[in-house]
C-alpha cells in the first residue's frame, strides 16, 4: 500500500493488514515524480516478491470555479490524478509481465461523465483516466495484463469531508438514487472484483457504483 508520506496512518493501517493475517508493505513517494514512482513501486515488488495487482488511486480534490482556476491547481490535479495513473502503470506493468500477468485498476469518478461544479480541473483528470485505461487494455492485453476502471459517485471519505455541508450533500446527492453518499467499502468491492479471476472478459471497461448518478 501506498501514500505521498509514511505517516502514521499508512503504517497503522499496514499493520492492521498485518494483524488480520496478511501481507501488507507500505511504500511511500509522489506519484507526480517519475523518480518516485519508479522507487516506490520496484520496493514493493521487491518486498512482496512480485506484482500481480494493482490499483491506481492517488488523488486530490478541491472546488474552485472554473474562472478562479489557477494553472497551479490545474496542473496539480492533474498531475496527481492522471499523470500519477499513467507513471504507476508504465512503472509496474513490465513486473506484472514477469509475473505471467496481472490486473491493473484505475479509480475514475461519475464526474468523468457528467461533469461537477467548481470540478473541471477534478472531471478533466478523471475522464482521462477513463480515456487512459482502454487504450492501456489494449496496449497490455497481450502481454496478459487486462486494464479496467471503476468510476464510483459520491463516497464519504477524508477528501469529501471538508465540503460536506448541508448543502454540498443535498447537491451531491440530487442526481443520485439512493439518498446518501456511498462508503469506502461499496467500492472495494468492484476494485476486487475487476482484479479477480472472476473478471477475466473485462478489458478497457469501466464500472459505475455510484448509486444511480449516472447510468452511462
Amino acid at each position: 500500500m501506498h501514500d505521498r508520506i509514511a505517516d502514521d496512518r499508512l503504517l497503522a493501517t499496514a499493520e492492521a493488514v498485518r494483524a488480520a493475517g496478511r501481507t501488507a508493505v507500505a511504500v511511500s513517494g509522489d506519484v507526480a515524480e517519475p523518480g518516485e514512482v519508479a522507487a516506490f513501486v520496484a520496493s514493493a515488488a521487491a518486498a512482496l516478491g512480485r506484482l500481480d495487482i494493482v490499483v491506481n488511486n492517488a488523488g486530490v480534490m478541491t472546488e474552485t470555479p472554473l474562472l478562479e482556476l489557477s494553472v497551479g491547481e490545474w496542473r496539480r490535479t492533474i498531475d496527481i490524478n492522471l499523470t500519477g495513473c499513467f507513471l504507476v502503470t508504465r512503472a509496474a506493468a513490465p513486473l506484472l509481465v514477469a509475473a505471467g500477468g496481472g490486473a491493473i485498476v484505475n479509480i475514475a469518478s461519475q464526474l468523468a461523465y457528467r461533469g461537477g461544479v467548481g470540478l473541471a480541473h477534478y472531471s478533466a483528470a478523471k475522464a482521462g483516466i477513463i480515456g487512459f485505461t482502454r487504450a492501456a487494455a489494449r496496449e497490455l492485453a497481450p502481454q496478459g495484463i487486462r486494464v479496467n476502471a471503476v468510476a464510483p459517485g459520491p463516497i464519504e471519505t477524508a477528501m469529501t469531508a471538508p465540503y460536506a455541508t448541508p448543502d454540498w450533500l443535498d447537491a451531491k446527492l440530487a442526481g443520485g438514487l439512493i439518498g446518501r453518499l456511498g462508503r469506502p467499502d461499496e467500492v472495494a468491492s468492484t476494485v476486487v472484483f475487476l482484479a479477480s479471476d472472476s473478471a477475466s472478459l473485462y478489458l478497457g471497461q469501466t464500472l459505475s457504483p455510484n448509486g444511480g448518478g449516472v447510468m452511462p
